[in-house]
């Protein structure tokens, strides 16, 4: 029989197998009774690496037991040690422990080296570890002469420390001559090695004790390096010091040192490695200098730091990891980073690891006949080496057992005998260290007895779990079995769990759990059996709390404290203050349920705990005590209620509970409801959930339930002014296990591979399982075949993978949830598909019809549904322009893909390029991916409209010619045949003029217009052509330039000045208003003249109008440049003076601006103004802007009428 415990309990479920613990040989640690024959078992040694202090006496510890008592006997360094030889060396009776006397004569160094301890008898022998001993050393420090140290405020420093070398090495630490700790920080720390270092010095680190101490902790002693002197020279010092000999201009200046970036002080260089242990600490250090004082951050390579395992030392130029694993292994870098700057050090880890125990061999008791195996199994970097011995021997060359087998790392037992009875040793080795273990074979043929003392009593609080020992021996190894009260069947509920040491465990225990308990055990040899007793007690509850108080000096305050229990335990109440003794004080009186303090001081505020304890609970609850002054009666406080209490569980069933309480305090508002939220404390606890709500003139309420959850109550009270705090909760209620009532949900399948069908589902919650050992009977099979379900059960997962399935077939599938008390109702099936492939066929017979210039429709053949092999996604297209038909250009352009939806087998591209030709291929898409795509198909568009020409500019404008220039269309989309341009003018009211239309050959880019009117606004419209059409237009508007011609000569036209070109400015409204203005002056003044005439004398003009009837042949007089008796009404301020001959109209016909600063042109804003004969004004509007250059052209304009008006008389 094998001595290993199981890792794993067993839950006894309703309906299966009895509550019996069929152990595997393989247990652990089983304790074999020492009144039975058993080979030696190393009880305590001393540790591997045993330092000692050699001014006391040498204990080398090895304890054992077995059966017969061992003897003992040592080895030292690997030969026998024999202790009757020397005086000094003697050994505990009874025992294997060495004590070496080396108080009274002898020294620690003579017993230095290596001991191993054998412990033999009958059955065996055991050893303990090489057990390596050295005596601890501290040695003082050499003499050594140190120069003061002199440096400028702002260098960086580092006082060496080099303590010497001890056994085990010391604690440094650094102080002054007072043994007060020097200060550190971020600039000034003490490094890893004991150096202390400075990024950079300030005038207050000037001091001529600086001391380094090394502390060795074996021998209690401190030793003292020498002190050293350090002086910082400030900027105003080193002035002070070279002033006689330099000149002024030599001074330093106001700042002490120069702020300079970062640099390592340790460690050196860009880079360095690290090797530490799996298990130990990693320390990794960075310490920088500079100005200002750096900061050091830490950051991983390619990885994190692990945040529970990592701490910053020393300001954070420490980087500590505790239990270094390999995973820990990596490059390390740390970055200094100042104002000026940041440099880093990368640090490469290697995590080595001495050998440790992936299964460790343990003791075996077998009887005659049976099998068994010990397990040596270690890991290590590097692997370490397993070797096995026996009693102290190499197996190699141990005594002959024909029952054993070795097989590396675990050595088999088959038909084992009483001879077979040994100890083996396990060695598992590498460079960094080793692991022994010692582990027995002990053949034995013996009846069940049971350990536990007989008839014991548990008592247990009600809700809480109760553990039934039933210690046991027998070999072979017996099976056990609960019974309770004297009943014939072995216990079989679901809430009893028997652990693997015998023990019954009933997690909550309820009232009717009291009982009295069997314990069986029973091997081929026999049969015993013990009983135990168990009481279930009530818990103890305080269903009246202290209560929050505010009370006046003088006054007298009551805390209660009402205490519920068991009537079978006896409860002690007990007062604290401030969670300590009340004072003893006279004031405070202590009675059954309350605390009373008379005569309240200020000194008496606090807070107060009731305490009540039992054998097996306590309880407490706490009130603060508020002292105030005294004041008026305040009045009625309006508040939420206090929380309910004194909650109570009846009326237990499977699937209802009663739950009755207490109401608070209403606070002088009435409570309208009670809120009941529960808690499973089983799989959610700490979280409450919404249960029901109540009236609140009702106390009690019929709760439903789920099965197998663990609940907890609690009541709120709520009244008009808001919600109480909850209530304490209930006693706990486990309900009975039940089958599950629903199944997963969401439940699908698709595959993630061509060969495999995932089957996901949503899983059940904890309070859904309705049970334990919650699992998923997951079941398949093809939609199409005639297969049988496949059907298997798994762990509570939320997936299943179905490999070795064809290529996207449909399948049907259902998960079902079950227990360990049944099945969930039947599942619904849904259907799945297995793992797509990419489709196999491309598709074919793909046509293109070019709809137009810009637009194809493409058709294809669908391709066979089961060449998709997956779901049809839809079929891409991908085009791409070849070369445009014009340009010939062979660059290819970025493809472009469509998607085409489903099975369509047509589509449209839109957005082509007219003229150009294209290649597009199709391919068939679904859920994996694309298929095969079909042959090239090559199409040209025909060709379209062109774009606008790029440019329109109008250039060298004359009289009457203007110049246009353009850049052709940057898309022509096909072959331009020609240039249209339309153009027509536009007066000075902006209508237009007629169109002209001129076709230009396509190969020009400039085209002069000839024979247009002067100083005229002209809009041109031009676009080109293709044999599609015409493309988009663009418009431009120029002015040709004024007439520079002047007035003709008097003998030309019998003195007549002629108007050949008039600009229309008679439709302007200035100009309208001008001329009524003139005609009214004209009225009046005719007026005037014809009074005058009456009167007597005969006006000069009416003379001159009477000799010449018609005024337009009148020749202008040159000699004094007037007309007549006319006074000018557009003259300047010199209102009354006559026209001067510079006035007139020059021989350009246009009025000059220099010659009139008040003039019609000023008015009219380009007017070309002109006076008949009679001086009578006549002109036309230009239309052309403020402050542009006349660009004149001939007015194809009707003269304006106002040339009709030749005079106002």
């Amino acid at each position: 029989m094998q001595l290993k415990i199981m890792p794993k309990k067993k839950r006894l479920s309703a309906g299966r197998a009895p509550l019996m613990l069929f152990l595997c040989q393989m247990i652990s640690a089983l304790e074999v009774p020492l009144d039975l024959v058993q080979p030696p078992t190393i009880t305590q040694q001393s540790p591997k690496d045993y330092i000692i202090d050699p001014r006391e006496n040498i204990v080398i510890q090895c304890e054992a037991k077995g059966k017969p008592p061992p003897s003992f006997s040592w080895t030292r360094n690997g030969t026998h040690f024999d202790i009757d030889k020397d005086p000094l060396v003697t050994m505990k009776p009874g025992s294997g422990t060495l004590i070496i006397n080396i108080m009274s004569e002898g020294k620690a160094e003579t017993y230095e080296g290596v001991y191993q301890c054998t412990a033999r008898n009958e059955r065996g022998a055991a050893i303990s570890n090489n057990i390596v001993i050295r005596p601890s050393r501290s040695p003082l420090w050499t003499k050594e002469k140190l120069e003061p140290i002199t440096l400028r405020n702002g260098q960086s420093l580092v006082l060496p420390c080099r303590p010497p070398i001890g056994l085990p090495p010391p604690i440094i630490f650094w102080m002054d001559n007072s043994f007060q700790r020097l200060p550190q920080s971020e600039r000034v720390s003490q490094g890893l090695n004991g150096d202390l270092y400075f990024s950079n010095v300030l005038p207050e680190d000037t001091r001529e004790d600086y001391i380094c101490y090394a502390r060795f902790n074996h021998t209690q002693t401190i030793q003292q390096k020498q002190p050293i002197s350090v002086k910082v020279i400030s900027v105003d010092e080193l002035n002070d010091t070279i002033a006689a000999n330099l000149s002024d201009t030599e001074f330093y200046g106001a700042k002490s040192h120069r702020q300079r970036p970062p640099a390592f002080l340790t460690p050196d260089g860009n880079t360095s490695r690290k090797e530490e242990l799996r298990g130990n600490v990693l320390s990794l250090e960075c310490i920088a200098e500079g100005l200002p004082t750096p900061i050091i951050y830490w950051i991983k390579e390619d990885g994190t730091l692990p945040i529970n395992r990592t701490f910053y030392r020393n300001f954070k130029k420490t980087l500590q990891i505790v239990q270094v694993t390999e995973a820990d292994s990596g490059n390390y870098q740390c970055i200094a980073k100042n104002a000026l700057g940041a440099i880093h050090h990368t640090i490469s880890v290697t995590v080595k690891a001495a050998p440790y125990w992936i299964i460790a061999p343990q003791n075996l008791v077998l009887s005659p006949e049976e099998d068994g195996a010990l397990i040596c199994r270690a890991s290590g970097n590097p692997k370490p080496r397993i070797s096995w011995l026996s009693n102290g021997v190499p197996i190699e060359i141990a005594p002959d057992d024909p029952s054993r087998k070795i097989d590396g790392d675990t050595i088999i037992f088959s038909k084992v005998q009483e001879r077979s009875s040994a100890v083996y040793q396990c060695n598992a080795s590498n460079e960094y260290g080793y692991l022994l273990a010692n582990a027995f074979v002990n053949v034995l043929a013996e009846p069940p007895r049971i350990l536990t003392s007989a008839n014991t009593l548990y008592q247990v609080i009600a809700n809480r779990p109760a553990l039934l020992d039933c210690a046991f021996f027998g070999s072979p190894l017996p099976t056990i079995e609960w019974f309770k009260d004297a009943k014939g069947s072995a216990l079989r509920e679901d809430i009893y769990v028997l652990h693997e040491n015998g023990t019954l465990e009933i997690p909550v225990a309820q009232k009717d759990s009291t009982g009295t308990y069997t314990c069986v055990a029973r091997n081929k040899l026999g049969m015993a059996k013990n009983d135990v007793h168990l009481e279930i007690k009530d818990p103890t509850r305080i269903i009246k709390q202290p209560e929050y108080a505010v009370v006046q000096r003088g006054s007298t305050v009551s805390f209660e404290c009402k205490v519920k229990h068991d009537h079978t335990l006896i409860p002690t109440v007990t007062w604290l203050k401030d969670h300590g003794e009340l004072p003893s004080d006279g004031r405070f009186t202590v009675d059954k349920d309350h605390l009373v303090v008379a005569d309240v001081s200020d000194d008496d505020g606090g807070t107060y705990t009731c305490v009540a304890n039992t054998t097996l609970d306590n309880v407490s609850a706490s009130a603060v005590l508020s002292v105030v002054a005294p004041t008026p009666t305040p009045a009625p406080i309006y508040d939420v209620p206090n929380p309910p209490f004194d909650l109570e569980l009846t009326d237990q069933l499977d699937r209802s509970v009663q739950l009755s309480w207490t109401p608070g305090d209403d606070n002088n508002s009435p409570i309208t409801k009670f809120i009941i939220e529960y808690e499973d404390a089983m799989h959610e606890p700490g979280l409450w959930h919404h249960q029901t709500e109540v009236p609140g003139t009702q106390t009690t309420a019929q709760l439903k339930l789920s099965p197998y959850v663990n609940y907890s109550f609690r009541v709120m009270a709520e009244n008009n002014l808001g919600r109480s705090l909850p209530s304490e909760a209930s006693e706990q209620y486990l309900t009975k296990a039940a089958e599950p009532d629903k199944n997963p949900t969401a439940v699908e399948g698709l595959g993630s591979e061509p060969d495999n069908l995932v089957i996901t589902w949503k899983p059940l919650n904890g309070f859904e399982s309705n049970g334990p050992g919650l699992q998923y009977k997951v079941s398949w099979r093809q939609k199409d075949g005639d297969d049988e379900w496949t059907s298997v059960v798994v762990a509570n997962v939320s997936k299943y993978i179905v490999s070795g399935t064809p290529t996207f077939v449909p399948y049907l599938i259902k998960v079902q949830a079950l227990n360990d008390a049944g099945f969930a109702p039947e599942p619904a099936v849904v259907m799945g598909h297995s793992g797509e492939d990419l489709p196999m066929v491309a598709p074919g017979n793909v046509r293109v019809n070019v709809v137009n210039s810009t637009l194809a429709e493409v058709h294809w053949d669908p391709v066979p549904l089961k060449s998709i092999r997956g779901h049809l996604q839809g079929y891409r297209i991908y085009y791409w322009k070849a070369q445009s038909s014009l340009t010939r250009n062979r660059r290819h352009l970025e493809k472009k893909i469509l998607t085409f939806q489903g099975s369509k087998t047509h589509g449209m591209l839109p957005g082509l390029e007219p003229f150009s030709h294209y290649s597009l291929n199709v391919r068939v898409v679904n859920g994996k991916g694309e298929g095969p795509a079909s042959a090239d198909k090559v199409f040209s568009t025909p060709e379209g409209v062109p774009s606008a020409p790029s440019s329109l500019k109008i250039v060298n404008p004359t009289l009457d010619s203007l110049t246009l220039e353009w850049e052709p269309p940057s898309h022509p989309n096909g072959i331009l045949t020609e240039y249209t341009l339309k153009y027509q003018p536009i007066n000075s009211t902006h209508e237009l003029g007629p169109l002209v239309d001129l076709k230009i050959p396509a190969n020009k880019t400039r085209w002069t217009l000839k024979n247009l009117n002067f100083s005229t606004r002209y809009k041109f419209y031009f676009y080109a052509q293709t044999a599609a059409g015409s493309g988009s237009q663009i418009t431009e508007e120029a002015i040709t330039t004024v007439d520079e011609a002047g007035i003709l000569p008097p003998d030309v036209g019998a003195g007549k000045a002629m108007a050949s070109r008039q600009v229309d400015i008679a439709t302007q409204g200035w100009f309208i208003g001008l001329m009524c203005a003139v005609a009214l002056l004209i009225l009046i003044l005719l007026i005037v003249c014809f009074i005058r005439r009456n009167k007597g004398g005969k006006y000069p003009v009416k003379e001159k109008e009477d000799a010449h009837a018609d005024p337009e042949i009148q020749p202008m007089k040159e000699d004094d440049g007037t007309f007549g008796e006319y006074r000018s009404l557009e003259s300047d301020a010199e209102d009354h003076k006559p026209l001067k001959k510079g006035s007139r109209t020059p021989s350009d016909r246009t009025v000059k601006k220099e010659d009139s600063d008040d003039s019609l042109v000023d008015y009219g804003e380009g007017v070309n103004g002109q006076f008949n004969e009679d001086g009578s004004f006549i002109g036309q509007y230009s239309g052309k802007k403020e402050k542009e250059p006349a660009e004149g052209n001939e007015s194809s304009e009707a003269p304006s009428p106002v040339n009709a008006m030749n005079s106002f008389v």
